[in-house]
């Protein structure tokens, strides 16, 4: 039996004079059936203080670990950070990369400060057709992005380059779903399905174009950095834990919402999530990537046509 621990947000809670019971992460309280296992032999192999091999490792405990771990309440012990072996490269401004940077480095990545000119060469470089990602861009800006500065590094995932971003517009800041592999939602994807979204698309692609009054703020304070480093942080987390998955098998799974805990919650590569500054809460949306649009066929010219025409009647 591997070495299992209780998962995050669980517990195990025990009720003087009762059998334990288990708290999920959802809240929910359950009732353990530990057949002959004593409660205290089920808490110190789940919370790491008895590992297999040791103590009283009866084929009954081993059966209620595998339950545990059957139903997501129990997990194997990490042997490493969850971005080890990862590289990410960050670019963009300060206020946001340092925390980010800091936050990515404390979950095991090697941290790389970028510039675009970089990103650049990543997106010219040969793709890598190994089936799991080990680099990821991530951009985060203080300001609504220029018109075409995303353009190159959309081309990442089509490099097998994990491509993360966020900008803020106003008072919301937005965090993009991470690209991984060709056929995710880009950056060009998200400003098509926003403006198809909203009847003042003329508005929002003028406001996008810079055609606005000087920017008032509000800057990304040290606590909503905070906020927003986690939540990109977070995504990088689900990628690097994917890897090994075979992207165009479960291309199709990626687009229904994920079920945890009884809540329906949306993939990390089909959801877009925007942080109101002000108050520190956020919002999920899905979103889908746009499909390329075959080009209208040339028209023929209308002299052409009817000289065929005359042509064809002399025959």
């Amino acid at each position: 039996m591997t070495s299992s621990r209780l998962a995050p947000g669980t517990g195990i809670v025990t009720v003087p004079g009762a059998a334990p019971v288990l708290r999920t992460s959802g809240g929910e309280f359950l009732r353990i059936d530990t057949g002959g296992v004593t409660g205290e032999a089920l808490v110190r192999r789940l919370t790491g203080e008895e590992m297999p091999g040791e103590g009283s490792n009866t084929a009954e405990l081993v059966r209620l670990v595998e339950a545990f771990e059957t139903g997501g309440h129990a997990v194997s012990a990490p042997s490493r950070a969850p971005l080890a072996g990862r590289t990410v490269h960050v670019l963009g401004d300060p206020v946001l990369t340092g925390p980010v940077a800091r936050c990515a480095g404390a979950e095991g990545a090697e941290v790389h400060r970028s510039t675009p000119d970089r990103v650049a060469e990543l997106a010219r470089a040969a793709p890598d057709h190994r089936p799991e990602g080990r680099v990821a861009v991530v951009w985060c800006l203080d300001s609504p992005v220029p018109e075409g500065l995303w353009d190159t590094a959309d081309r990442l995932p089509g490099r097998r380059i994990a491509w993360l971003r966020c900008h803020r517009e106003g008072s919301h800041s937005w965090i993009e779903p991470l690209a991984a592999v060709p056929g995710d939602v880009t950056s060009r994807h998200v400003r098509l399905r926003r403006l198809a979204a909203t009847p003042a698309h003329r508005e929002l692609a003028a406001y996008w174009a810079g055609h606005r009054t000087p920017d008032t703020g509000p800057h990304p304070t040290e606590a909503s950095a905070a906020l927003i480093s986690a939540l990109l942080t977070a995504d990088l987390i689900a990628w690097a834990e994917a890897e090994g998955t075979v992207h165009a098998e479960t291309e199709g799974v990626a687009e229904n919402a994920v079920e945890a805990d009884g809540e329906a919650r949306l993939p990390t590569r089909r959801r877009l999530r925007r942080i109101d500054l002000r108050d520190l809460t956020f919002t999920e949306h899905p979103v889908l990537p746009v499909p390329d649009v075959a080009p209208l066929p040339a028209p023929t010219p209308v002299g052409a046509r009817a000289g065929a025409g005359t042509a064809e009647a002399r025959r």
